[in-house]
């Protein structure tokens, strides 16, 4: 496929790129090692033993991890939806 100054597979490239730089990104971010706190890093709230076990490396309770997921979504910097003169260039 012709796609003006962009070489062959350019386009195909580009989208790899981005799936390889999520995925090392969740892995560095992934807490899975190590022991699972006893209380909650934030609000010192006792994290149950069901979730300790469940998840290893547990640091906050349900709801302080709800928060971060939030606060980590929102601080998010893939540009998803990319300009066509971003491409571009």
């Amino acid at each position: 496929m012709a796609t003006g100054w962009a070489k062959e597979g350019a386009v195909q490239e580009q989208i790899e790129s981005t799936i390889k730089d999520a995925v090392e990104k969740a892995r560095s971010e992934m807490n899975n090692s190590g022991e699972s706190l006893t209380h909650c890093e934030w609000c010192d709230v006792k994290i149950p033993e069901a979730r300790r076990k469940a998840v290893k490396g547990v640091r906050f309770c349900i709801e302080c991890q709800q928060e971060f997921e939030k606060e980590k979504q929102a601080s998010s910097s893939y540009n998803r939806r990319g300009s066509k003169d971003s491409q571009l260039r």
